[in-house]
């Protein structure tokens, strides 16, 4: 058997590592990854809000030039309009009614579903599937069928129908986020599997019924996940429009119930042509939007556990 010599040169030379590209050959590399999102979100973001901070503070119809106005606009808007004050109210409302409603039924039908053996994916894409639905034009003028006169809920419970009284239209606008509820119920789901079975074994232990294991061990070990939950569906609701448009026939009624504070802004600025009115009520939702936010973060501190900080 022969063998080949390597020779002493190769045996000593160090192996040489791939030489890596200098700092700002990489960077440019990502950069040039990143230009399409960062080009899209100076264009379609950045750039539209300037420019509605701008209209904010003009007097402009959409035909004209702007003209530049100053604070008059949201003068106007708080001391001058008092629809503004009834969009605000019903938003309110709208929100602390279906927020709460969606959430506690998500979570319902998820600690339902966690406990089922059978039929778990069947269920759960069923029960997701109006929130891929719900949103749609055509689902929310089926929805305003069922509650008119003379629909399924008028024959069923002969109240009449709810999106013609001013005191029940609100709530069949609510309902029909409320039966959104699956995109919320998946992440509920999905939490409660992460909860270790060990914590249910030793309170069962410490004499804990089903209900007092829910209090003491489900609840504070979801609260990030109902935390998640809590913010995302409230900023949701803040911005609600299609289901209230189309209950509403577009108009807010009846006697502004439905009038809920994006119905108003597009009325300001599509129909009666006061894009820089409309402007500044948008900023004011978006810095009402991130006060409320802000305040949830912060009382978060005093509910919210997380398993890796036993201090919380």
């Amino acid at each position: 058997m022969t063998t080949t010599a390597i020779p002493a040169e190769a045996r000593s030379a160090p192996a040489t590592a791939p030489k890596r590209r200098p700092k700002r050959e990489r960077e440019g590399a990502a950069w040039v990854f990143l230009s399409p999102w960062v080009l899209g979100a100076i264009v379609l973001t950045l750039l539209p809000m300037a420019v509605s901070l701008y209209l904010s503070f003009t007097d402009y119809d959409l035909f004209n030039p702007p003209k530049w106005v100053g604070l008059r606009n949201y003068v106007q808007m708080f001391t001058e309009d008092p629809r503004y004050w009834r969009s605000v109210v019903t938003t309110l409302t709208y929100v602390l009614v279906a927020v709460p409603l969606q959430l506690a039924l998500a979570l319902v039908v998820a600690l339902a579903l966690k406990g089922m053996k059978r039929g778990k994916g069947f269920y759960r894409s069923a029960f997701y599937a109006p929130s891929l639905l719900g949103a749609s034009m055509s689902i929310a003028l089926v929805w305003r069928a069922v509650f008119n006169d003379g629909g399924t809920v008028d024959n069923l419970l002969g109240t009449g129908g709810w999106v013609n009284k001013p005191g029940w239209a609100l709530l069949a606008v609510a309902l029909l986020t409320v039966w959104q509820f699956g995109a919320p119920m998946v992440i509920f789901l999905a939490g409660l599997q992460q909860i270790p079975a060990e914590l249910y074994e030793a309170a069962a232990v410490d004499g804990a019924g089903k209900w007092r294991q829910f209090l003491s061990v489900t609840v504070p070990m979801l609260s990030p996940v109902l935390f998640f939950n809590l913010v995302l569906q409230t900023i949701q609701a803040f911005q609600v429009f299609t289901p209230a448009f189309a209950v509403s026939a577009g108009k807010g009624g009846p006697a502004d119930s439905t009038l809920v504070y994006t119905m108003y802004l597009y009325d300001r600025g599509f129909v009666a042509s006061h894009m820089g009115y409309a402007s500044a009520m948008a900023w004011v939702l978006l810095l009402v939007i991130g006060v409320v936010t802000a305040v949830l973060f912060r009382t978060s501190r005093s509910w919210v556990f997380y398993a890796s900080e036993g201090d919380r």
